[in-house]
């Protein structure tokens, strides 16, 4: 199954995709939310009331014709993995790392697909970085390799827009992942059920202006979406609703010869294999 987040007089709405149209779930079945993360909180049966909404006679709009927020417009925690990908970190002049170099975003920073990603009027290193993001489901801690998986609730795809001269100036990355509109999540939620266990042997590619930018395999990953869940939920509860973001492989800008840093106009694309298209321009920001 595959949820959106769209807007609607103003109010986000949960709403689900089929066939390239939506239905507002919450519409057709009144006991589900409204809002994804509320609903997950709930522990709301989202799977039943969606094939309860499909078999009905609910309204049905244009994809096309909805206005997106991001899938989770304000997620619990937003948790990012840097260095996940091992020909990305020895493009950086990096080792293999021995433990996940875990950073976190804030939901300030998230936009929705189509929406204008914002290059800041301090900085012209403005880098994409093509990334599977994951939706938690249900409470986790101390998780096993045996049933960290379960606690997935689904997958969208997220481009981890960064600052790299912020990024650089401390030792941590924080400053440099959390610049307004530079967070792109979207444009769909595929259910954990649609998808190879932990999301493995997908394509995962950044195009900027029609051209491939990283193209690997989310096999790829060092830490797969089950480790990193048991190496998280070691320190803290995973909460319905929390957001992991599984770091990104080869081919960024900075570490191009000369650097690719994206500008006003750009149109970057992020596509992950059986998800879907995130598409953003760049705007650059006004004073």
């Amino acid at each position: 199954m595959r949820f959106i987040t769209f807007i609607q007089g103003g109010q986000h709405r949960l709403g689900l995709v089929v066939d390239n149209q939506v239905i507002d779930l919450n519409q057709a079945q009144p006991q589900i939310s409204a809002d994804l993360r509320t609903a997950l909180r709930a522990g709301q049966d989202l799977a039943a009331a969606a094939r309860a909404a499909m078999a009905s006679n609910a309204p049905r709009v244009p994809l096309a014709g909805v206005q997106l927020a991001p899938v989770l417009p304000e997620p619990g925690k937003i948790v990012c993995l840097g260095l996940n990908y091992y020909d990305h970190a020895k493009e950086g002049g990096r080792e293999k790392p021995v433990y996940p170099w875990f950073f976190l975003r804030s939901a300030s920073s998230l936009l929705a697909a189509g929406a204008k990603a914002l290059r800041p009027k301090v900085s012209e290193r403005l880098d994409y970085e093509a990334e599977l993001a994951v939706v938690i489901g249900k409470t986790v801690k101390h998780a096993t390799l045996d049933n960290a998986l379960d606690a997935v609730f689904g997958y969208s795809c997220f481009n981890d827009i960064s600052v790299r001269d912020y990024q650089k100036k401390t030792p941590q990355w924080t400053i440099g992942k959390n610049f307004d509109r530079t967070g792109p999540f979207g444009p769909v939620l595929v259910t954990a059920d649609e998808l190879p266990p932990g999301a493995t042997e997908l394509r995962i590619q950044a195009r900027l202006n029609g051209q491939v930018m990283q193209d690997a395999n989310t096999r790829d990953m060092i830490w797969g979406v089950a480790e990193t869940i048991q190496l998280l939920s070691e320190c803290m509860t995973l909460e319905p609703g929390d957001l992991i973001i599984m770091g990104t492989p080869a081919g960024v800008g900075q570490a191009r010869t000369p650097p690719v840093w994206m500008k006003h106009g750009d149109v970057v694309e992020i596509e992950i294999e059986k998800i879907g298209v995130l598409r953003n321009t760049i705007e650059d920001e006004v004073a």
